[in-house]
């Protein structure tokens, strides 16, 4: 089977191999939240989707074509496992009266005994929808068939964009909602007013009281947040684009900043804190909006954003924006505080044991394949099973820190389905050399089948896994090896 890859050239990355960011390159995904459960985090991302004019050339991103999110999981950082894209909005989704799926939050609780999923999203700027679900990706369904939040809820009607929800669940079991942006007329830029937070009921899909303004949000655009850290509530948010020079002299951020505000209490009064992160274009090169999401992994703080380096390294501009991970700093008094977008984004926490059964999916870089649903759960809500698909010579996924002890591993069984012929050489470190085994692929089936090889060479310690692919016309599922 060495043959078979000898005059095959290696499908070209998006990212080096140095680089852990974006997380996700096999498709967009803008506005990240993230939640941790069960030793994981879960990120939740709008769905962006390119748009082309009738003759074939990139249309600009005006996200009016977005009915999906994105969801990806990593329990190292580093290693995401792709869950595919919920079918949140639009005739094709859950929430039929909704047109559009734009920054999802979500949150879960304990009800009955059991935990239950809510993904909240924005129908464009004129309302908030939530869904739920059994598990962090779902299948995800409409529980109230309309808006949580609309323009008809008490205190909304007057706010510019209504979307951007984020959602803190208290150390007492209560959950609050926070959402809203926008500037009614260009003469309240300094202070828009149109910042909202509104309690939730227990059964996390009603309000529980009707949403209150959060006052003095000096410079609102966009991007609702809110964490609680030692006891006190920072709520954050990207900075408009009307501040004068004057003003980012006298208030310490630039426009299209987050920048954040504390309280003692989760509905207010804020007061202004530290900025966190500049616009995108400060580190990267290339603008637009700003949306994040703070959160604490493991002892460490971390920040989640979006840029649009994935569609630079694909040789587009059109605005399509792709999901970072950097370090955020806390103060001497535990505050958010200035953070760096970077590249090569954050360590891997943790490694991936190879002896357990590994989603083919679960991708530290890629290039050259896609995911596709599998199963009659992901295949009509979008989102659950992911499999590799969209095979060719040259393609290759590979998963970072895999720990095979200090005894070899012997073997290695991977699941394929399909009717094409070719074989996976498995490597360490490197795409093309190291190999340490051959798996051949001859007309598996339809049905997913396990295919074993033995290793031809150890496999000790700590390494990157490289699975190459001969032939196409074939999918994987699962990978896992053994001593």
């Amino acid at each position: 089977m060495e043959e078979l890859f000898k005059e095959i050239e290696i499908a070209k990355a998006v990212k080096p191999l140095t680089d852990h960011n974006p997380l996700m390159t096999q498709r967009f995904g803008a506005d990240p939240y993230a939640l941790v459960y069960d030793g994981r985090v879960y990120i939740y991302m709008t769905g962006d989707t390119p748009m082309y004019e009738a003759d074939g050339s990139l249309k600009e991103n005006n996200y009016s074509n977005i009915y999906t999110i994105n969801i990806i999981s990593s329990a190292d950082l580093v290693n995401w496992t792709d869950h595919g894209t919920v079918y949140a909005a639009s005739s094709k989704g859950q929430a039929t009266w909704g047109t559009n799926s734009w920054a999802p939050a979500a949150a879960y609780k304990n009800i009955d005994g059991k935990d239950k999923f809510f993904l909240y999203f924005a129908n464009g700027g004129n309302g908030i929808a939530v869904l739920e679900g059994d598990t962090p990706y779902g299948p995800f369904t409409d529980p109230i068939g309309g808006p949580l939040i609309s323009r008809q809820t008490p205190t909304c009607a007057e706010v510019a964009w209504l979307f951007d929800p984020a959602v803190l669940m208290d150390d007492d079991g209560k959950a609050y909602i926070y959402f809203g942006g926008g500037v009614p007329k260009p003469e309240m830029a300094a202070n828009p007013g149109t910042a909202r937070v509104a309690r939730l009921a227990d059964d996390m899909i009603s309000l529980d009281g009707d949403p209150v303004p959060i006052e003095n949000v000096e410079y609102l655009f966009e991007d609702s947040g809110i964490n609680k850290i030692d006891g006190t509530y920072y709520y954050s948010y990207c900075s408009n684009f009307s501040m004068t020079k004057e003003a980012m002299e006298e208030k310490g951020y630039r426009m299209g900043e987050i920048v954040t505000m504390k309280s003692d209490n989760p509905m207010g009064p804020f007061v202004p804190a530290n900025p966190v992160l500049a616009n995108p274009e400060h580190f990267f090169g290339r603008g637009g909006n700003n949306h994040h999401c703070m959160f604490e992994f493991k002892g460490n703080w971390y920040i989640t954003y979006h840029t649009r380096i994935l569609e630079e390294k694909l040789g587009m501009n059109g605005g399509y924006r792709s999901t970072n991970i950097d370090f955020i700093k806390l103060d001497e008094n535990g505050a958010p505080t200035t953070s760096i977008g970077t590249r090569e984004g954050v360590p891997q926490v943790g490694t991936i044991d190879p002896y357990s059964t590994v989603p083919a999916v679960t991708l530290a870089n890629s290039a050259g394949i896609e995911t596709v649903q599998y199963g009659e759960d992901a295949v009509k809500y979008g989102s659950g099973t992911m499999i590799l698909s969209g095979i060719c010579d040259g393609s290759w996924t590979c998963v970072s820190g895999a720990d095979f002890g200090d005894r070899s591993a012997k073997k290695i069984s991977v699941k394929v389905r399909g009717k094409g012929a070719g074989a996976i050489r498995v490597s360490l470190d490197y795409p093309n050399r190291n190999t340490i085994a051959y798996i051949p692929v001859d007309n598996p089936g339809e049905e997913f089948t396990e295919v074993s090889a033995d290793l031809i060479a150890e496999a000790i310690g700590e390494h990157k896994v490289f699975f190459t692919f001969a032939g196409e016309d074939f999918e994987v599922l699962e990978w896992r090896f053994e001593r």
